[in-house]
């Protein structure tokens, strides 16, 4: 299917889905602060560059500033994406933990991309959030991997890692993926200037569409 035709449907779903975020409002993303040492904050034009991307090539009306929150603070509720990165350690707090589950029980979307040596802690954490639940790998043919840009092999490979294969995985509720995580793929780094990792250009244009998928996906859930 050609990719413009791609956008107008997803867009469409949008639209029908969550007028309030193109109508009232602008989509926006904030960077999710937490404690444990690890650099949350690193690389900061990603959202920045990913969201002027997303207006270029949807409808979809955008802040594009660099934004954080505290996970102990309600302003998490004020975002409709969440997005975790780093590369070391990780903390939840009991009480954040559980203010995390309500957020995404709430219709909430987190998004965690491992910026290499990341998995551990997160993987640890989040069966604080939730218990019961263990990330699942989604297949090639989930729909958000084709979207708007077509990913016939799942997240991109934007940086080598360990130059093990790029996987994606998901927390579900009721059937909705409310939380994914992208290791040994790092499509976030492909998103900052390309003076700060100095990718070629194709990676990050690669980086981006998948990117503009998950936003365009997480807007449709």
């Amino acid at each position: 299917m050609n990719w413009i035709i791609k956008i107008f449907i997803a867009l469409f779903f949008v639209a029908e889905l969550c007028p309030q975020t193109l109508n009232n409002g602008s989509f926006k993303i904030a960077r999710l602060k937490y404690a444990g040492g690890g650099d949350w904050y690193n690389d900061q034009s990603a959202e920045v560059n990913l969201l002027n991307f997303v207006h270029r090539y949807t409808n979809v009306k955008v802040d594009s500033r660099y934004q954080f929150v505290d996970l102990s603070s309600d302003e998490i509720f004020s975002y409709p994406f969440l997005f975790i990165t780093g590369h070391g350690n990780v903390v939840f707090s009991q009480d954040e933990a559980d203010r995390l589950r309500l957020y995404l029980e709430n219709g909430g979307f987190l998004y965690i991309d491992d910026d290499y040596g990341l998995d551990k802690a997160i993987r640890r954490e989040m069966k604080k959030v939730f218990p019961e639940e263990d990330f699942v790998e989604l297949p090639f043919s989930y729909g958000m991997y084709h979207v708007v840009f077509d990913f016939e092999n799942g997240p991109p490979k934007t940086h080598e890692h360990d130059g093990k294969p790029a996987q994606g995985f998901g927390i579900f509720i009721d059937g909705r993926l409310a939380v994914y995580y992208t290791y040994e793929s790092n499509p976030s780094d492909g998103w900052t200037d390309q003076s700060v990792h100095k990718d070629p250009e194709s990676k990050r244009e690669e980086a981006l569409k998948f990117g503009t998928n998950l936003v365009v996906w997480a807007l449709s859930q």
